[in-house]
């Protein structure tokens, strides 16, 4: 049972991660610029290619763990190339667009309805290209998450905030398509290296357009220490959600794992309903009244109970 409070735990980070990069793009003073912000996201994420380094440690409790190894990687080949790229363009975009949704709206509004998209997108895109079979219960997962995701964006979201949620959500899928594409066609330690370097690539491209210079040269200096070790930690933190999820599917169930999404949603609202009053404005989630935290309530728990229903 190790693996489900893996997976729960997972999920209380990508709660607090979400809460955090709501603070990064809203604050003036950190790191407001969603397109910046997904750069160092991208940049950043690159970094976990230092895991492979334990590889090479001649402990043998160190090598006897099971972690990702240098000697496992090969020459990428053109397909390697172009699914890593594209799950490095997918995520970008997906980033803007979600990190463009926390600066007009709560986080316990947007994750749920990017979550909801992402995952009626995977299942359509999986089962086009990656003969993905639909479960029995797909129908009335398809009805509870669109139906919360039209709630959700008829009495919380104003329309353009609405079509950012659903970008960034149909990007995601995308990407988590693209990454699985990719570990079809290779191993897991040689995919995972080559979609980290990727990112890192695809980032430093951008750094080629003058116009997107511009904007990280200009936010970068405005940035302050304080705002460089949030923007790290809050990426840390995802990156360790993500092992633990890894190793969650490994050891478990690969269905209840993906299930157990929803409660990121859950762990948002509690965490804003608990200690929203006591964080800085601009992480939302501070002025719940009762109405609102019904309301929002009522919406994350159809998405979830979808979410369950979808892949259960």
């Amino acid at each position: 049972m190790l693996w489900i409070f893996l997976a729960i735990g997972a999920q209380v980070i990508n709660a607090v991660v979400a809460l955090i990069d709501k603070y990064i793009v809203s604050d003036e003073n950190v790191l407001p610029r969603p397109f910046v912000y997904a750069f160092y996201t991208c940049l950043l994420s690159g970094g976990w290619v230092i895991i492979y380094a334990f590889s090479l440690i001649p402990i043998e409790v160190v090598q006897n763990l099971p972690l990702p190894s240098f000697a496992n990687i090969e020459k990428p080949t053109l397909e390697i190339v172009a699914l890593s790229f594209l799950a490095a363009y997918s995520l970008f975009l997906a980033l803007v667009s979600m990190f463009t949704g926390f600066r007009q709206a709560d986080a316990s509004d947007v994750v749920p309805v990017v979550g909801a998209v992402s995952a009626l997108a995977t299942f359509g895109l999986g089962y086009f290209f990656l003969d993905l079979q639909l479960s029995h219960n797909f129908i009335y997962g398809i009805i509870l998450l669109a139906s919360g995701t039209f709630l959700v964006s008829r009495f919380r979201f104003t329309p353009r905030i609405a079509m950012n949620a659903i970008h960034a959500g149909l990007f995601f899928a995308l990407h988590y398509v693209s990454i699985k594409g990719l570990f079809t066609v290779t191993a897991f330690d040689n995919g995972f290296f080559w979609s980290r370097i990727a990112l890192v690539f695809f980032a430093l491209t951008l750094l080629l357009v003058p116009s997107y210079l511009g904007k990280i040269r200009e936010q970068t200096k405005k940035a302050n220490a304080r705002a460089g070790i949030i923007v790290v930690s809050s990426k840390v933190l995802a990156g360790v959600s993500s092992i633990l999820i890894l190793k969650a599917t490994d050891l478990g169930d690969v269905a209840v794992v993906q299930a157990l999404g929803g409660l990121q949603f859950i762990f948002i609202l509690l965490i804003g309903i608990l200690i929203g009053h006591k964080t800085p404005l601009s992480c939302g989630e501070g002025g719940c009244r009762r109405g609102e935290v019904v309301q929002k309530a009522a919406f994350i728990a159809i998405i979830s109970f979808g979410l369950l229903v979808l892949f259960i």
